[in-house]
């Protein structure tokens, strides 16, 4: 039998696979509400058999936003729009999450499409913040964030998961990677703060671990909650494979559940090795070391590759981004290629009979 196309169960959440979508930007909402595209393009991976659909990274503020174009849970209007997407995957059998992010440094930025270049206030833009007033490359340099303010933005991600809950969703996932406001806090390479916030590891880490403590209380005992996590910043000087095993452990003991392991993203200086799976050896190591379940992502594209990671322990999950979206029924096919069985939408039944 297939260990990828399993059920995963995490408190109150059985996910009928392990084959999970991994949270895509896609520029395209107004003030932060989700509209029909992302209905179709979340909605599609539904229909292909995913087990977990999770949305893009949800900012908990307009000025967490990536671009003006992002995404948000910060009111009631955007609940209601995500209320009828996931109410759509919840009719195709999939279970789905919301990632919730800061942009911190990284904010008020233009979409790829249009360069990435930060956007001025004249043009809707906004003045972003960081642990440190030190800019991510050519972007506009952030304001350091108060300690007043540091508490500010934890009490947004808590009101952000109520509100998801309120949206329906069955998981949260703290965007804690990529060179975002979270990781910008732990990361030597972006934090040069001296105060309980910065210096050592446990200044750095403090910011994520009072995030998770006030999102699980949010969101009480049932519903699970995961941690994307950037592994290792790819850089010289910077936050290392070692450094994500310990917070790791201390995730769980603030009441994580499960580490969305990923890498890179907080500075320019970063060399990656792209080579498929190449960030698999820390989801397994995570996991090893840490005692914790871990979500595997980066270069997955082929089924027996993605069967071989979790059947054999190197992560619990995978999440597929780019495989899903050149193939969204990528999960039926696994089943053939595999020889496993999902559940196929019942339009989709005379296809399968024909095969």
């Amino acid at each position: 039998m297939s260990t990828l196309l399993s059920p995963f169960a995490v408190r109150g959440l059985t996910a009928r696979n392990r084959i999970w979508v991994s949270p895509m930007c896609q520029y395209s909402a107004t003030d932060g509400v989700p509209d029909d595209w992302h209905f179709v393009h979340l909605g599609q991976f539904a229909t292909g058999g995913a087990g977990l659909v999770m949305t893009e990274a949800a900012a908990v503020s307009p000025e967490g936003r990536i671009s003006p174009r992002d995404a948000g849970i910060w009111n009631d209007e955007q609940v209601r729009a995500w209320r009828r997407i996931v109410d759509f995957v919840h009719g195709q059998g999939a279970k789905m999450g919301m990632q919730l992010g800061h942009a911190g440094r990284k904010a008020s930025t233009r979409p790829p499409w249009l360069g990435r270049a930060s956007v001025p206030s004249s043009e809707g833009g906004w003045q972003s913040v960081a642990p440190s007033a030190v800019a991510f490359g050519d972007y506009a340099t952030p304001r350091e964030l108060t300690e007043a303010e540091i508490q500010g933005v934890v009490t947004d991600f808590a009101a952000a998961a109520k509100r998801a809950l309120q949206a329906g969703v069955d998981a949260i996932e703290v965007h804690a990677a990529h060179g975002y406001l979270i990781h910008q806090f732990y990361s030597p390479l972006s934090n040069f703060r001296t105060d309980g916030y910065g210096g050592d590891f446990d200044g750095r880490v403090r910011f994520l671990l009072e995030v998770a403590t006030a999102v699980r209380a949010a969101i009480g005992d049932e519903v699970p909650l995961f941690t994307r996590l950037s592994a290792t910043d790819w850089a010289d000087g910077g936050w290392t494979g070692d450094d994500t095993v310990r917070l790791s452990r201390l995730l769980a003991d603030h009441g994580v559940d499960l580490i969305d392991v990923s890498s890179g993203g907080v500075s320019t200086a970063q060399r990656i090795p792209l080579v498929p799976g190449y960030q698999v050896p820390f989801a397994q190591w995570v996991r090893a070391e840490a005692k914790v379940p871990t979500a595997a992502v980066g270069l997955i594209t082929e089924p027996r590759q993605a069967e071989q990671i979790v059947a054999t322990g190197a992560a619990d999950v995978v999440f597929l981004a780019r495989a899903l979206l050149r193939d969204p029924h990528w999960p039926l096919n696994a089943a053939r290629v595999l020889g496993g069985d999902i559940e196929w939408p019942i339009q989709y039944v005379r296809a399968r009979l024909e095969r």
